[in-house]
Parts: structure tokens; sequence; C-alpha cells
């Protein structure tokens, strides 16, 4: 195999260094395909699921839709494999189909987590990220002169849109968890999720092992607008920083992400006192950054 000359070695380079640039271009169009309820519309359609261009703009909530912009930005979603696009069998216009992608984007998935992520006060944070070497601490501090948490606190609306992306994050990982994890559940008589949101964590769990005493634990404003599960599991406010209930068994599900080492050690102390000398559990479900050309797992 020929060795690549200079000038081959500096285009793969730049053609890598534009895949990044325009990254955000994939986030962006997803925020696009969300508002424009792309999925949803394709998802009604009788034709089997598949609908024309023409037939999407025309079900698109506005008078007037531009349908050049359209067929550029499915275009570009298909070339990401959110969409597929195929040729009619009568030959007439391309029809456009879901992926198992893009059934993400359906409204009965609860599409909370993408309408998080993409929120202005996010999004606007991610300029700010050179501030935390600079200035330390975090880029949406830097950005917003206040931490994520008290944010929230103070934003009904933010709070909202943070819980059900939490319920909804819950709902999808709960399944796996117990397939993977089953045993680990059998000898615990008490569990509490720490950062549990609304509790939909610990409520599956409860419900697949009604002997554990499930305890939702989060702050006091979260768990003020969290339903009320009589008879399945208890909603407790608190700070895990301060003070974590008695149990057998502690769950932290993507939490620990969130904070600093120091911060994490703290929260790792707490559940240490929390739980008995012998036997106790602390399950930790995460991202864990993996080496150099492998996937977060």
């Amino acid at each position: 195999m020929m060795e690549k000359t200079q000038e081959q070695v500096l285009a793969t380079g730049q053609t890598e260094f534009e895949r990044l640039l325009f990254g955000f271009a994939d986030t962006v169009a997803l925020k696009c395909a969300l508002e424009l309820h792309i999925a949803d519309i394709i998802h009604s359609h009788g034709n089997g699921g598949s609908i024309t261009l023409s037939q999407l703009a025309s079900a698109i909530d506005t008078p007037f839709p531009n349908i050049s912009n359209l067929a550029r930005i499915m275009r570009f979603l298909v070339h990401k494999k959110i969409f597929t696009n195929c040729q009619s069998s009568d030959g007439g216009e391309p029809l456009y189909g879901l992926t198992d992608t893009s059934r993400w984007f359906l409204s009965e998935n609860n599409t909370s987590f993408l309408n998080f992520h993409t929120h202005p006060l996010i999004l606007n944070s991610w300029y700010s990220l050179s501030r935390c070497v600079i200035d330390g601490g975090s880029a949406f501090k830097s950005t917003n002169k206040s931490e994520l948490w008290d944010v929230i606190k103070q934003n009904p609306q933010l709070n909202d849109i943070v819980n059900e992306s939490m319920a909804s994050t819950a709902k999808f990982n709960v399944g796996v968890i117990l397939s993977e994890y089953k045993d680990g559940f059998v000898n615990i008589e008490s569990l509490v999720d720490v950062g549990g949101g609304t509790g939909t964590f610990v409520t599956q769990v409860v419900k697949s092992y009604p002997h554990i005493k499930g305890i939702n634990f989060d702050l006091p404003h979260v768990v003020a607008t969290a339903q009320d599960h009589k008879g399945v599991i208890t909603h407790v406010g608190g700070d895990m920083f301060q003070l974590i209930p008695k149990v057998d068994a502690v769950s932290l599900m993507y939490v620990l992400h969130d904070w600093s080492d120091e911060e994490c050690i703290k929260i790792l102390k707490n559940c240490r006192k929390a739980i008995p000398e012998q036997n106790g559990k602390v399950i930790i479900v995460d991202i864990v950054l993996e080496q150099q050309g492998q996937e977060a797992s």
C-alpha cells in the first residue's frame, strides 16, 4: 500500500476538522424535526408510515411551507439516517419513512430529553466552555450567572422539562437494568433512588420487586411536583450533600457525571453512611467515556 502524500494527509485532516466543526448542525436539525413534528406526521400517515415531500409539507402547521427548504432539511436528515427515503412503487414522488432513531421523536415516546438539551439556556452554555478552564466552575454558571439547579428551581417551565426528561431517560433504562441486574434486587428490602426526579425508576423497580420499600429522593421542589404513588413508593425531599435516608441500597442514575470529583466523593460518602456495614449496596448507572476510538457506554 502506497503511503499517503502530504496533500492527502492534510485533506484527510481538513475533512475531519470540518466534520467536527459542523457537528452543531446535527443538533439543530434534530430540534427542527421535533419542532415541525415530522416524525409524528410520517407515523400518522396511512400509507404504511411512508409519505411524500408534498404530503409532509401540507401536514406541517403553517399555511405556506417552503418546500425547497424542507427538501434540503429532509435530505440532511436522511443522510444522518434519521429518516429513510425510497422510490415509490408507482414511480411517483420518493417516500420518506421512519427509522429506529426517528421513532424517538414521536410524541408518544416523550421528547422532553431533546427539548431539555436543545433549550437555549443549555445550548448557550456551551459557548462558555473555555471559561471552565480560565475561571473554574461550570460553563452554565458562567453564562447564566447561577448554577443549573438554582435556575431550574426558579423556572417552573424548565423544571417540568427537566423532570420529564429524567423520567423519559429512566423509563428507557429501567427495563435494561431490571433485565441485566435482576439478581441484584432480590435481597434488597429497601432502596432509595438519589436524584430520582419524579420517581420513575424506583417505581418500576418496586413494581417488579414488591417486597422492596422504595424511596424517591430529590430536592424538595422536584418531589413537590411528583405524582403520588401511595402504597408503591415514598417521595422524600432533601439534599444528597447533607443526608441520604437509611436503606439497604442506594441507586444513582446519571447523577455523578454532573458533579466534580470532590462533590462525587461527598455524595458517595453519604451513600456509605446510608447503607448497612454488611451487604449494603450502591448501584451506579452512568456514562463512561471509553478509550480513544470507542463509543461511550
